[in-house]
């Protein structure tokens, strides 16, 4: 791909350019690192650092120009932009480079603080059973075709993520399902996404690290319900909102669009009239606007109950017929660090899920206690550099749920392990029956050691991860291979 630097620039309102402006563009972007022959290199200032910081980075990389809202020095023979705001410049010039890709897709926006990676794994099943191309872009992974990246953000920043709807589109992609980040919104990495379908799973307690209040993290979460109305090229844009959520008023009065409900009541548009949770799966009967549904799923857990209504509103959303759905979704086991069950002939339950927020553990506990006979032992932590109110809501909640607690390191970043786990014990008031154990793999030991026949351990926090952050550091550890590798060496044959 190669655009003219005149063409690209057509879009700003303003700008003072230095240099040529007739030359070819083969790339943009705001990383220096990704930064090849022949591209702009657009300076963003960050948390910690700015990208006129690392204007010889790209420039050694090949960078023919540079975009920034701060003087800078570049060099002979290298073309200078001024703009006004280099983040909002970005934000045009980045879908304006790759030609709008995401009119040429079905994209579904799936938001919420808990959920979004099932309902987004969940709908693209319903849609490969309508023989649907489809992709998916999320916490996890980008999956498309035969292609998969593994996520380093919920939603990718706005040059990477216009690079990969433009390879979904060049690939005949028709659906796309994403999750979207309050992140994401507040930073504008959705720019130029026009959003078909748009799903709340839920709204409670993250990132006020970020957003600072939960007025304003709510706040971030409506603006893509109420972008849905401003859609230009697009029509018919529907949300989907769990009703039983506490904000679904202030998101649907937000939406100015028609919108499905789903919640347990018979007030929503969905909800469910039959549901039989095992230790392993469930049955569930829904009401929908086209009839009962009846699916059996090889996962479990009440939040399941809520992701299944999510993703069968945005199918219905899409005309989606229920026989469809149902074909998509039965036997569904479920998402990789999502409730997901370790077996290695133990006699006692074990499970692995990515919960690190108040909401996300208590449903996940109570969920576990559902299957539980014996105990329910809990291991758990908090990541570093990142909201520390949550902390001793959840130690609060880890004990209340819990026959036997472990707390212990989650991501501790910069923060000292100790320190976090100080905090989370604040929120504990039997602090005998909690054992600190700052050492992960050592604290899921002891838990597994601790279960006897009948008991459920719970280990949350990271789920999928196969990392940990500790300082500056990153290491190789996943929950589940931790866990595995005790179990076999105790209980395999």
């Amino acid at each position: 791909m190669s655009v003219d630097l005149q063409t690209i620039l057509s879009v700003l309102d303003s700008y003072d350019i230095n240099g040529n402006s007739k030359i070819c563009i083969k790339g943009v972007t705001d990383d220096s690192r990704k930064v090849d022959d022949n591209y702009l290199f657009i300076c963003l200032s960050g948390y910690n650092s700015s990208g006129c910081d690392y204007v010889q980075s790209a420039l050694e990389n090949g960078a023919v120009a540079i975009l920034a809202d701060k003087d800078i020095t570049a060099g002979e023979g290298i073309t200078v932009i001024r703009v006004p705001d280099a983040r909002a410049a970005l934000c045009k010039i980045v879908p304006h480079f790759y030609g709008y890709p995401a009119l040429a897709l079905k994209l579904f926006a799936v938001t919420g603080t808990n959920g979004k990676t099932t309902v987004t794994y969940m709908l693209r099943q319903i849609f490969v059973a309508a023989g649907k191309k489809t992709g998916i872009i999320g916490t996890i992974d980008t999956v498309f075709g035969n292609v998969k990246y593994v996520s380093k953000n919920t939603t990718p920043d706005v040059a990477l993520l216009q690079e990969i709807l433009s390879e979904m589109a060049n690939n005949g992609i028709e659906y796309v399902f994403m999750e979207v980040s309050s992140h994401a919104l507040i930073l504008d990495r959705v720019a130029g996404c026009e959003f078909d379908v748009a799903v709340l799973t839920n709204i409670t307690q993250d990132h006020l690290d970020f957003h600072k209040t939960f007025a304003a993290y709510k706040e971030a979460k409506s603006l893509l319900f109420s972008g849905l109305a401003h859609n230009r090229s697009k029509t018919g844009a529907k949300a989907v909102v769990n009703n039983d959520d506490p904000n679904a008023a202030f998101i649907k009065e937000r939406a100015i669009v028609p919108v499905i409900s789903y919640g347990m009541g018979m007030d929503s548009d969905i909800y469910p009239v039959r549901t039989d949770i095992k230790a392993d799966s469930m049955d569930i009967t829904l009401h929908t606007p086209q009839g009962e549904l009846e699916i059996s799923l090889a996962t479990t857990g009440l939040f399941n109950v809520y992701n299944l209504m999510a993703a069968t509103g945005a199918a219905i959303a899409d005309g989606i017929p229920l026989k469809a759905i149902k074909k998509g979704l039965d036997g569904f086991k479920g998402v990789a660090g999502r409730f997901e069950l370790v077996q290695a002939g133990q006699p006692f339950a074990v499970i692995v899920d990515y919960a690190h927020t108040p909401d996300g553990l208590e449903n996940l506990l109570k969920s576990a206690r559902e299957i539980t006979q014996g105990r329910l032992i809990t291991v758990f932590g908090c990541g570093g550099d990142r909201d520390s109110s949550k902390r001793p809501k959840m130690g609060r909640i880890a004990e209340q749920l819990s026959d036997m607690v472990f707390v212990t390191s989650d991501n501790p970043r910069s923060e000292a392990p100790e320190a976090i786990i100080k905090d989370i014990m604040e929120g504990i008031l039997n602090k005998d029956a909690c054992m600190k154990i700052a050492d992960r793999q050592e604290a899921i030991h002891k838990a597994l050691e601790s279960a006897r026949e009948g008991d459920t351990v719970v280990i949350a926090g990271k789920g999928h991860e196969t990392y940990q952050i500790l300082g500056d550091t990153t290491i190789d550890f996943d929950d589940r291979l931790v866990a595995g590798a005790f179990l076999k060496e105790k209980y395999a044959k």
